[in-house]
């Protein structure tokens, strides 16, 4: 289907073919992509707007620990902000969808940060209240992630560019997970674990202001929608998709407990920091060679295979070798990530009923966090109980169940997928001609 500015359509779909002379090829196509007009204004505001996200456990901990609360009243109170986001996100991904980004996101990004303000000035003395605060900062966090993947057709039009951006919002999620924590430590080194709540979250509604007063966030109107009270979980293809990143997620909740682990038994606590970094650079380096070239043929294939490299990337972890072979191995372990994340967003958008993109991408934002809660809750025991290596053989064994939930549901999959987006406009001489 095409997309123009503000139809919202899903767009990113079906076959994929080269740019050919309207769009450029290779890694000069990332140039392009943030060439293109709002670009990236949109791609930046949303790292920003969701650094509350991906630093908000941590600072939730450090906050609690810098208050004298323990580390059970740290890992509770976190762990209600990442199962309020859980809920939150596909709920106003729905809301998004039904009543356009401005008047979701920036509301949402509003509350979420005005009750980190009131766990900051409260602390934790009251349970209630700093409970009651998380709950609320995580419930209304705003479905940004999801939001930015619904407006690339509208902004890129053409179907290789949209899959290309895919690839590089795959790759700046590497890079928020990398460098957001670092900015939380430095902010409470250089001034208090308070002010760090503080700020992060004040920086985050700057991020979300960014891309909702933007044009093509204030004209996207999604596709009309068929009332259903599962919205978009009620198509089959989705539901596998979700399935199998479920695991994917647990394979990395697993490995960062199991990387824990590892750093102990070698009596080395920079050693995990170093394991972290090696898959995030390794997921970075995949996510940038797979975005500069062209694919053809249907992306659910292909992610069967980017899944099935990605559990062989995680079984050689349980050998754990000394710490300069193991980042190595990280490093590997990493290389199929990024790719299989950006062709699973083109699967999703494949897959998402009309009308509820945001919210499809959403629920994948909560499978993900939901996935690797449970790694961390499956390889804690298993580390505690066994050697160092069971807790990476869970990782492994997760990535085999994904493959395993996606070869399963193949027949599911191929028939519930949408009609495709047109690689280029074509002229009046059947030539194509450059998108905007």
């Amino acid at each position: 289907m095409g997309t123009g500015a503000g139809t919202g359509t899903s767009g990113a779909e079906g076959v994929e073919t080269a740019a050919g002379p309207a769009g450029r090829t290779g890694y000069a196509g990332y140039a392009d992509i943030l060439r293109a007009p709002h670009a990236a204004r949109l791609i930046t505001g949303t790292l920003v707007g969701r650094l509350p996200h991906a630093t908000g456990p941590l600072a939730i901990v450090l906050f609690t620990r810098a208050e004298g609360g323990g580390y059970s009243l740290a890992g509770g109170l976190a762990a209600v902000f990442g199962i309020a986001t859980a809920v939150g996100q596909p709920l106003l991904g729905r809301a998004v969808d039904l009543h356009g980004q401005p008047r979701v996101q920036l509301p949402a990004a509003v509350l979420s940060a005005l009750a980190m303000v009131v766990l900051a000035v409260a602390g934790v003395d009251s349970l209630p209240v700093a409970y009651a605060a998380v709950a609320v900062a995580g419930l209304f966090t705003p479905p940004l992630e999801g939001g930015l993947r619904a407006l690339w057709p509208t902004v890129l039009v053409r179907q290789d560019r949209v899959h290309r951006a895919y690839a590089l919002d795959a790759v700046a999620q590497e890079v928020m997970y990398t460098v957001g924590p670092l900015l939380v430590t430095l902010l409470v080194s250089w001034w208090s674990a308070g002010a760090a709540l503080l700020v992060i979250n004040a920086i985050g509604v700057v991020g979300a202001l960014a891309v909702v007063t933007s044009g093509p966030s204030r004209t996207w109107r999604s596709a009309p929608r068929q009332a259903h009270w599962l919205g978009a979980l009620r198509s089959g293809g989705l539901l596998a998709l979700l399935g199998s990143f479920f695991f994917v997620g647990l394979a990395l909740g697993s490995i960062t407990v199991a990387g824990v682990a590892y750093a102990d038994d070698l009596g080395r606590e920079a050693v995990y920091g170093w394991l972290l970094a090696g898959l995030g650079l390794g997921a970075l380096v995949g996510g940038v060679a797979y975005g500069a070239k062209e694919w053809d043929g249907p992306p659910e294939r292909r992610l069967e295979v980017l899944v099935a490299l990605l559990a062989v990337g995680y079984l050689p972890l349980t050998l754990t070798p000394g710490p300069v072979w193991m980042l190595v191995l990280s490093v590997v372990a990493g290389l199929s990530l990024a790719p299989a994340l950006a062709c699973g967003f083109v699967v999703v958008d494949r897959h998402a009923p009309e009308g509820t993109v945001t919210e499809a991408f959403s629920w994948l934002v909560t499978t993900f966090g939901v996935g690797a809660a449970a790694g961390t809750a499956v390889a804690g025991p298993v580390v505690e109980r066994a050697p160092t290596s069971w807790g990476f053989a869970v990782a492994g064994a997760a990535g085999v169940a994904a493959l395993v939930v996606l070869l399963v549901t193949r027949g599911v999959v191929a028939g519930t997928g949408r009609g495709a987006l047109p690689a280029a406009p074509v002229g009046p001489g059947g030539g194509p001609v450059s998108g905007k």
